[in-house]
């Protein structure tokens, strides 16, 4: 690289998920970005499962695609598998999952980034982040090589000082056959941030035609006429997925085998992720269930290895052969890569603003692993806000900031930056407090005009969604003046589906429009209620909260409530609205408590 293209707008550390998201989104929007990545082969690489979305993380990647990211391009291109989860439920909790040819997606995503207009790639290891006079001015690589820039994003993964554990085995490694970054976490310590230890895993994989499918359960899927983009597409499934289940002599082969386990044998000092627990986690903590799910997944078009998703594990080589084979199905099942767990380092989040800048060091935005998460979509929905952050700052515009009444991914940083971690966090629609209003299909109506106004969105695609937009509020408009209550409740007595509500009441709409018009209907109530009480929430979110005396003496608040909010000590009504458990009427009785503190005196809150 020549002496004088080593000055950028904006650097991105790290090629995975987050790190695509954030260069693409700068790149995008004008700046001159570089992504620094150990291998350039690897690109948006996905060593544990090949599958985005599901329940809160699909809702994340609908974000992605409503600010304009790259994600849900990538999965429209190389998708085996589509199905939408919990279509049983309301639209609020149903969740689109799909499963990736990760060989496909990998290679698309170097490929796009490579022909991006502004962005650079280069293929080098990140040593130091150079600091003068408190801010940001570059990075150092371990070639030698320094890159100037004011801004620069982090999105390190597991490579901190990441060790994978097989067995009594570890060795350095951020991912299987790949070095873990081990002098940068010494840096990151001597710029004073607060740093944590967290472990994650993966399984074995199986050589498909080493397993008996026909011992397995099929999944079924139904029809789609769209994925994570705003455009519909032919949905075509090539691959089905599987259910296999472990048993009885499964858990005893581990349970004799526990000590030799690496989370077990106090190697591993790192915190594993309650969510997706390790087999072995599954086994020592629930003793009652007699069986686990294992999803037995393909990886790639060619299906040559099979991902059986819920049983990732340390365990020693041994012992995953002889617990594999236990299983109905995996009888004579050849293991082609052994399960490892992988322990890393993580910056404590609440050191961040919501911008995902850290607060005392300006100009280094941090994204993904090194924030305390798990997952692909929790990575790049971080990864677009820091690439969109990183950006303004060198324009010296205003921050991004999304706000967790409008967006599962204003959630996830509002709970990292607020709340920090004490274990891998992982997104879930019960996380979400306005669910209701935070639904898949509605996210192009909240996050598309910003990702516009940003400039990651082109006019012909911006003009489909108001055009779109404008035909919704018109049927919304025409039912609510035209199709009495009476009416509507006999058509949703029948329970349509989405599409056929809006044929019965004569509208001809979207698949889109047709399950927010269902939305509309069933929830219109409860959404009006919500709406009022964010309204209520952003008056009075900055207000003191009242005296802990007050609090004590407080008649409608729960004993276990009293006691958190003693506990935590929360200064502001936003912040007590964060603590687990807190209820919206706990909160409008601490909003009415702060502003007549002598109603409590006289016993007369109601």
């Amino acid at each position: 690289m020549n002496k004088e293209n080593q000055s950028f707008d904006v650097i991105v550390v790290g090629g995975g998920h987050a790190g695509v998201e954030a260069a693409y989104a700068s790149a995008k929007m004008g700046c001159k970005t570089l992504l620094l990545t150990i291998d350039a082969n690897k690109i948006g690489l996905m060593p544990c499962n090949p599958s985005v979305g599901g329940v809160g993380k699909g809702h994340i990647v609908f974000e992605i695609s409503a600010l304009g990211g790259l994600m849900p391009q990538l999965c429209s291109k190389t998708y085996l598998q589509a199905r939408m989860l919990n279509t049983k439920k309301g639209p609020a909790v149903q969740g689109l999952r799909l499963q990736i040819d990760k060989d496909a997606y990998s290679s698309l995503a170097g490929q796009t980034l490579q022909s991006t207009p502004n962005l650079t790639i280069a293929q080098e290891m990140v040593d130091e982040i150079l600091v003068e006079n408190g801010s940001i001015c570059g990075i150092r690589c371990e070639s030698g090589t320094i890159f100037d820039s004011k801004q620069v994003v982090l999105t390190t993964g597991t490579f901190l000082n990441g060790l994978i554990h097989v067995g009594e085995k570890n060795y350095p490694a951020g991912r299987r056959d790949e070095k873990a970054a081990t002098k940068l976490s010494n840096f990151l310590t001597k710029l004073n941030l607060k740093l944590g230890r967290l472990k994650t895993g993966t399984p074995p994989r199986l050589a498909t035609n080493s397993i008996d499918f026909s011992q397995l359960e099929k999944q079924e899927t139904e029809p789609l006429d769209s994925l994570f983009e705003f455009d519909p597409i032919q949905v075509k499934n090539t691959h089905d997925c599987y259910i296999a289940r472990t048993n009885e002599t499964t858990h005893q082969i581990i349970r004799d085998n526990l000590h030799r386990s690496a989370m077990y044998s106090g190697n591993i000092k790192g915190i594993g992720p309650r969510y997706c627990p390790s087999v072995e986690d599954k086994i020592s903590r629930f003793t009652d269930k007699l069986s686990h799910h294992i999803f037995v997944e393909p990886e790639t078009k060619e299906y040559v290895e099979a991902y059986p998703s819920g049983i990732s594990t340390s365990l020693p080589e041994d012992v995953q052969l002889q617990f594999i084979r236990s299983i109905a199905g995996f009888e004579n099942a050849t293991i082609a890569k052994f399960g490892y767990a992988v322990e890393y380092d993580f910056v404590h989040p609440d050191q961040l603003s919501h911008a995902l800048e850290v607060k005392t060091i300006p100009g280094l935005f941090l994204a993904g692993q090194i924030n305390g998460t798990t997952g692909y979509e929790e990575a790049a929905g971080q990864g677009i806000v820091a690439g969109i952050n990183a950006a303004l700052k060198h324009k010296k515009q205003p921050p991004f900031i999304l706000g967790r009444e409008e967006s599962y991914i204003g959630v996830m940083i509002d709970d990292l930056v607020t709340l920090g971690v004490d274990e891998p966090y992982r997104m879930f629609t019960s996380r979400a407090e306005r669910r209701l209003i935070l639904r898949q299909d509605n996210a192009f109506l909240r996050l598309m005009p910003k990702a516009y106004d940003l400039g990651l969105i082109p006019q012909d695609l911006y003009q489909r969604f108001l055009n779109e937009k404008a035909d919704l509020e018109k049927i919304i408009e025409d039912v609510d003046k035209k199709v009495n209550n009476s009416k509507m409740a006999q058509h949703l007595l029948l329970e349509p589906t989405a599409q056929e509500l809006a044929t019965t009441l004569g509208y001809a709409t979207s698949s889109r429009n047709a399950l927010s018009l269902l939305s509309h209907v069933k929830y219109k109530d409860y959404i009006k209620r919500e709406l009022s009480e964010i309204e209520k929430n952003n008056k009075y979110k900055d207000m003191a909260l009242p005296s802990q005396d007050l609090i004590k003496n407080a008649p409608g608040i729960s004993t276990e409530l009293k006691q958190k909010l003693i506990r935590h000590k929360p200064a502001t009504i936003a912040q007590a609205g964060l603590m687990p458990g807190i209820t919206p009427a706990a909160i409008a009785l601490l909003i009415l408590l702060a502003r007549k503190p002598e109603l409590v005196k006289k016993n007369d809150l109601y």
